[in-house]
């Protein structure tokens, strides 16, 4: 690494991300109709600065000039006297400017009707603007159900992306409000490129259709091997029954949930118990609630490993409280006593404020006894 690299990365000065997928040969496809305007003009130029030069002895600069001026047909007179030869010249080059300068504006009249370019110009800067997010969810096909999640991503400021293969999909998202979107067949490997999948944290597929989610699923599990991560993309789907959560389970998804199953649980716990609705909701879904739940693993070096529930005494160093553990098996244990047995692998299901469950998780992952709990 050279010098000025070293001081770049010390100083923490870096470049813009560039997507993988720039666009910038589709946009060179649809500029070649410029070529030939571009040539016709450089050529007209040429001729009109050489005919000048020949004809009534301009020097250099006052031919170009007066190419330029005539060209264009501004009018602004002549820069020195010209002869009967030269006037005909001056028309010719009038006549033959008028036909190339139709000519150009015909061409770029009809390149913007197409409406090509533009559209490519825009998903361009598009793709630069998704190029600089970083752990970011990517959200496969719009519905119903990617307005609502949308809505509860933004705002609890969590970056995503939509694809979807709709042609409206720019009119969608300004409707909807999303930030970012691509056009394409989401379970594409292009679509995936475009959404900068190899820096996302995870992705959802939510087609109604559960073909279009075992593609999916498919298309990114293959895309993660070509890529060779350490680590595998969450990806979560949805389905409309238990034989589609279990194929997709199989799959490879990590989370399968059925929509109209959630809307059944959540008609039957709220009918039988109302009070707990609006306790639920602020502490599921408000952004701005101190209280927080969360899962967190118990690492193979941790302390904890082989030790009972009581013995890490996280209620009196944070302030959390075990709700719950799932075992690797995804057997969950609900309200574990204190003489539950923890294993590498288990996952802890807290419940407490945000920076107690941030302590917690401090504390879960050390590979030593902390130092508090000498104090407890």
């Amino acid at each position: 690494m050279s010098f000025s690299n070293k001081v770049k990365t010390l100083l923490n000065w870096s470049k813009n991300p560039a997507p993988k997928i720039n666009l910038n040969n589709e946009l060179y496809q649809e500029l070649k109709p410029f070529r030939l305007p571009v040539i016709l003009t450089i050529t007209m130029m040429m001729v009109g600065t050489l005919g000048y030069i020949a004809i009534d002895g301009f020097s250099l600069n006052d031919a170009i000039y007066q190419t330029g001026i005539t060209f264009t047909t501004v009018g602004f007179g002549e820069m020195a006297p010209i002869s009967t030869a030269g006037r005909f010249f001056t028309i010719s080059l009038i006549i033959l400017g008028f036909g190339v300068f139709s000519f150009s504006i015909g061409i770029l009249v009809e390149v913007l009707n197409k409406g090509e370019f533009v559209k490519l110009f825009k998903e361009r800067q598009m793709l630069y603007k998704i190029a600089r997010l970083k752990n970011h969810f990517v959200i496969c096909h719009h519905n119903n159900i990617t307005i609502e999640l949308s809505k509860q991503f933004r705002e609890n400021h969590i970056p995503f992306v939509v694809i979807d293969a709709n042609e409206n999909i720019e009119k969608i998202a300004q409707k909807y409000k999303y930030p970012y979107f691509i056009q394409e067949d989401p379970h594409t490997e292009l679509a995936l490129q475009k959404a900068c999948l190899s820096s996302a944290k995870g992705l959802i597929t939510l087609s109604e259709n559960t073909a279009d989610n075992i593609a999916q699923i498919a298309t990114t599990r293959l895309y993660e091997k070509e890529l060779g991560l350490k680590r595998a993309y969450f990806i979560m789907a949805n389905a409309n029954d238990e034989s589609d959560i279990d194929k997709l389970t199989k799959l490879g998804a990590n989370t399968v949930i059925s929509p109209t199953k959630l809307m059944a649980q959540r008609l039957s716990a709220v009918s039988m118990r109302p009070d707990l609705k609006h306790m639920m909701e602020n502490i599921l879904y408000r952004k701005d609630n101190p209280i927080d739940i969360e899962e967190i693993e118990v690492p193979e070096h941790s302390w904890m490993v082989s030790r009972q529930l009581k013995e890490t005494y996280l209620r009196d160093i944070v302030n959390v409280s075990v709700v719950g553990v799932r075992d690797k098996k995804d057997n969950f244990t609900s309200m574990p006593k204190g003489n539950f047995k923890i294993e590498e692998g288990f996952k802890l299901l807290v419940i407490g404020t945000g920076e107690g469950i941030r302590g917690a998780k401090r504390i879960i992952r050390k590979k030593d006894k902390p130092e508090e709990i000498k104090d407890v």
